[in-house]
């Protein structure tokens, strides 16, 4: 098979599940992943189609054959450590969501999609303080609400140091 017929199918399947046609997506990506089984842009949309449809299992050996090894663009490669951390998280697998995202968040450290979904699985796994400090760094950094940039420095300052006190 030529790459442009590769690329021809995938892109017809990507228009699909952007139509609304996950399942027959779906159906036409795994197809494609069986005859290109180690494409990390094939077994990448093949996961999403999957996790689209709430089949994070199913999901997860696309995500982690898109994961593997470079050819992703960055924002699929994102959009792959986050769709893999998430559904390890799904399933009950804190520990490999926490390993997932962090390599995310090392790769991509201003995604903060990737430091959200840290947070949430730190959680799951005990991890309270690091993940309430991950998101208030999140907030202070992201937020246009005033009566959150009012307290910006305060935020920067607790999100490290959640036991103490302001110094003032």
């Amino acid at each position: 098979m030529t790459a442009r017929t590769r690329d021809a199918r995938l892109a017809e399947a990507v228009a699909l599940r952007e139509a609304g046609d996950r399942a027959g997506a779906k159906d036409r990506l795994v197809a494609l992943a069986g005859e290109f089984p180690e494409d990390v842009e094939v077994a990448f949309q093949t996961a999403w189609a999957h996790d689209a449809l709430g089949l994070e299992a199913e999901a997860v050996p696309y995500y982690e054959t898109a994961t593997r090894r470079p050819g992703l663009s960055p924002a699929d490669r994102q959009g792959a450590l986050l769709g893999l951390g998430s559904s390890y998280r799904a399933l009950g697998r804190p520990e490999e969501a926490v390993a997932t995202l962090r390599r995310g968040v090392a790769e991509f450290p201003g995604h903060g999609g990737l430091r959200t979904f840290l947070a949430m699985a730190l959680y799951n796994t005990g991890e309270h303080r690091e993940a309430v400090g991950l998101l208030l760094h999140l907030l202070a950094g992201t937020s246009a609400d005033t009566s959150v940039t009012d307290y910006r420095d305060a935020l920067a300052f607790y999100a490290d140091r959640l036991d103490e006190t302001w110094p003032g």
